[in-house]
């Protein structure tokens, strides 16, 4: 992203918190990026540091694309210095991001008036091919992004669209959140693949090889399972059928024939191990927090339960501890009312006006 934004003119800086993992850029003062043409640009960045205060500093948007095991790391960093009329996008935030980063930004005792938002998926198929090059396999033609609260999603687009216009508006994040595939689609298919995985080191297309007919229908009961819990929080989610059509113009008569239709995930290799984000964060934090959910709406999720516990056997970690809970969302104890009001409104209670226009509001002024 900091690559093709400069590469088109944009003022980047790029902040890494390892010096070490940056420093071919730092040193070539750019990024090289390759497309799925075989084009190749270099895109100039004005910073590249560890210094967060230093990126930070005068700009107006803040693109956070890092796995969401990094998202409250990267909320306590940013905290001292977000300053009024800033945005921040995570790019993805894969389930509660952006309630999860709202949380610790206050519990920071961060006061700047920031917009937050969460985009649901990476708007790219991409891949780092070297410490100073990416490549962008396909873009996808439309990422729903939502602000929290609501009211500021349109604020936030303003800005956005003019970067990206393949950002629309959703609802609200929710809607982001529970259109999570990356929930669906990365963790099954990285356990269920799990002994190839380390026979070969990843030397599969994970997408194509990975998504045999017994993968699939593991992925389309998962899928009902998150359609299910959204329901039960009042949000039409879309299918992972949908979302392909939608997002690539990928179709099928089942997740099968779908994926195998998507040509932006041909050539697209499988994890080298099973230490890949598509298990340390796509299970705590894309997983967890819908079986949170669900559980809280009286939703069953066997299917994804399984998921997460054979996660935490193969890395001998208690994801359920570690992940995106009820707590670490501000969510806890909150009724489905409270929860759509705080994503829409930004406070649980009802929106003044609202009260101000019920029937026993105007009895009580009459009287």
């Amino acid at each position: 992203m900091a690559a093709d934004l400069a590469a088109r003119g944009y003022r980047v800086n790029l902040y890494n918190r390892t010096p070490e993992h940056i420093e071919a850029i730092r040193v070539r003062g750019g990024i090289e990026l390759q497309f799925e043409e075989d084009q190749h640009v270099f895109g100039p960045l004005e910073v590249v540091s560890s210094n967060i205060e230093k990126v930070l500093d005068g700009v107006q948007l803040i693109m956070v694309v890092v796995p969401a095991s990094a998202h409250t790391d990267i909320a306590q960093l940013c905290a001292p210095y977000l300053v009024d009329g800033q945005i921040v996008v995570l790019n993805p935030g894969r389930t509660g991001g952006a309630l999860a980063f709202r949380k610790t930004l206050l519990d920071c005792g961060c006061t700047a008036d920031v917009i937050i938002g969460e985009a649901e998926t990476l708007l790219f198929a991409s891949r780092a091919l070297g410490p100073a090059e990416a490549r962008i396999f396909r873009r996808k033609n439309t990422v729903p992004v939502a602000a929290l609260p609501a009211t500021r999603t349109n604020a936030m687009l303003e800005v956005l669209s003019e970067v990206y216009p393949q950002f629309v508006a959703a609802p609200n994040v929710l809607y982001t959140s529970l259109n999570n595939m990356g929930a669906v689609f990365h963790p099954v298919l990285a356990l269920l693949n799990a002994g190839w995985i380390e026979r070969t080191q990843g030397d599969f297309q994970f997408y194509m090889d990975g998504v045999t007919q017994s993968t699939a229908q593991m992925l389309e009961v998962i899928d009902r399972e998150r359609v299910t819990v959204a329901a039960a929080l009042g949000v039409r989610a879309q299918t992972a059928l949908e979302w392909l059509a939608a997002a690539y113009s990928a179709t099928g008569d089942n997740l099968y024939e779908a994926m195998h239709d998507n040509p932006g995930y041909r050539g697209i290799m499988a994890p080298r191990s099973l230490r890949h984000r598509y298990i340390f964060e796509d299970v705590p934090f894309s997983l967890v927090p819908i079986v949170e959910l669900g559980r809280r709406f009286g939703v069953n999720v066997w299917a994804m339960d399984s998921m997460i516990r054979l996660a935490c056997v193969i890395h001998r970690i208690d994801y359920y501890h570690r992940g995106r809970t009820l707590e670490s969302m501000g969510l806890t104890g909150l009724s489905l009312g409270e929860i759509t009001n705080l994503v829409n409104h930004g406070s649980i209670d009802p929106p003044r006006a609202e009260f101000e226009g019920s029937s026993s509001a105007k009895e009580e002024v009459i009287s």
